[in-house]
């Protein structure tokens, strides 16, 4: 029987499935896993303590733990054609966390893109332990919004950076990775590519991958990947090359350094995640996400060359990104803000949104599909012209609450979320009834 108490928790996750099938869900970094993936995340190995990896754990018990641990690393290493890989970081940030770790010293010089560049959190930027623990330095973009390679190679000649990070969250481009090699080369860095945004593309191969020239690879194991919330670690022969104790350097970051035991759960959902993109469907997949991205973009005025896109609001006023956020999720669309380069407000309430394919192409959406959504994402930001940003701080408070009620009582969005609500209640959504 189930208490009162847990029922409104499955009362609330009912809630939140409804809101997943009628809505649109845009923001890149987040997609639907399937059934199968569900399935290993809600299993009973969640019950297992297992502290340290295959073979040397701190309890026993462990041996079908173990197993599934290996499986999973080795469908990794297969899948990207890597000699190491390691499954038990919790998430993206501890795992870069731990690659920091074993490459570097307390207070050593790490770069990395800039935040307002389309940067990581974790690559070095203000408040995060990149920057606190470690000298970080900040590589930015151009006036054409990609990576200043001139501006790179004269930082990192100045500096001479430990590790140097070629990574993004929120950057429409192909990356160059020959071009990071050579600059990370010149200054003897040990070079770090996070792929996190863009694994499933590297997969399906609509991008290059960096493994012929990086060092070390972490991915995310829930943005295009379509797995569980969770990190991979992998080193290429270039990184055991350079360093022939760095799988062990990082595996004592993980743990002892940084977590306890694995989410047994957890790793297991992964390893079903790298079955099912090792198909040939997932090239399909991939393919299909930057077509559709491509299209979305070519609506909205602007290009893609993955699975997102980098709005600029300006021409809809000043500071619109939070009303833009907050209108398109009344109107059944979920993206997010998102600072553009050289961004004229504030980085609390910038001047952009950041949106993506990945979750609409794993409900079958194509790229008509794509046309239509981009039509109601124009209706919507017509209705937030004139709701401009103060530029006084202390005039924002009580402008954002007026936004609100009147995004909220626009008769405009209410018909646009009947319209989007009926197009997306047509797809499956894995999972989900």
């Amino acid at each position: 029987m189930v208490s009162s108490m847990a029922s409104k928790v499955f009362k609330l996750i009912a809630e939140e499935a409804r809101r997943q099938k009628y809505g649109l869900e845009m923001i890149p970094s987040e997609n639907y896993v399937s059934s199968n993936v569900l399935r290993a995340l809600g299993s009973i190995l969640t019950n297992k303590y297992s502290e340290g990896f295959p073979g040397r754990r701190y309890y026993g018990g462990n041996e079908v733990i173990d197993k599934i641990e290996n499986y999973a690393q080795d469908l990794a290493k297969k899948l990207f054609g890597v000699p190491v890989a390691l499954v038990q970081s919790y998430s993206g940030s501890p795992a870069n966390m731990a690659i920091t770790m074993a490459v570097c010293n307390p207070r050593d010089i790490v770069m990395g893109l800039s935040l307002s560049s389309g940067g990581h959190l974790t690559h070095g930027a203000h408040l995060s332990f990149s920057s606190i623990f470690y000298t970080a330095v900040n590589y930015s973009v151009g006036k054409d919004w990609k990576i200043d390679f001139e501006e790179l190679e004269t930082l990192a000649k100045k500096h001479k950076p430990k590790l140097i990070w070629v990574g993004t969250t929120a950057y429409p481009f192909k990356l160059d990775y020959k071009k990071f090699r050579k600059i990370a080369d010149m200054v003897d860095a040990t070079l770090v590519a996070d792929i996190s945004h863009i694994t499933g593309l590297i997969i399906g191969g609509v991008h290059t991958s960096p493994v012929p020239d990086v060092d070390i690879i972490m991915t995310t194991t829930h943005k295009t990947l379509r797995g569980p919330r969770g990190a991979i670690i992998l080193v290429t022969e270039r990184g055991l090359a350079r360093d022939p104790e760095i799988k062990a350097k990082i595996e004592r970051a993980i743990i002892p350094g940084i977590q306890g035991g694995p989410h047994n759960h957890q790793t297991a959902a992964i390893a079903v995640s790298l079955e099912e993109a090792l198909r040939p469907s997932f090239k399909k997949y991939a393919i299909a996400v930057a077509k559709n991205a491509a299209v979305l973009a070519k609506e909205l005025g602007t290009v893609s060359e993955t699975h997102l896109i980098l709005l600029s609001l300006t021409k809809y006023g000043y500071g619109m990104g939070y009303q833009a956020q907050y209108a398109l999720e009344e109107a059944g669309i979920t993206v997010n803000k998102n600072t553009i380069p050289g961004e004229p407000a504030s980085p609390f309430y910038p001047s952009g949104i950041r949106l993506g394919t990945p979750a609409l192409t794993s409900r079958g959406m194509k790229e008509e599909d794509m046309v239509r959504i981009a039509g109601w994402i124009k209706r919507v930001l017509e209705e937030i012209k004139g709701l401009d940003l103060p530029k006084k701080q202390e005039e924002r408070k009580d402008f954002l609450k007026e936004v609100k009620e009147k995004i909220h009582e626009n008769k405009n969005l209410k018909q646009i979320r009947k319209e989007v609500e009926k197009f997306a209640g047509k797809f499956p959504v894995p999972g989900i009834q």
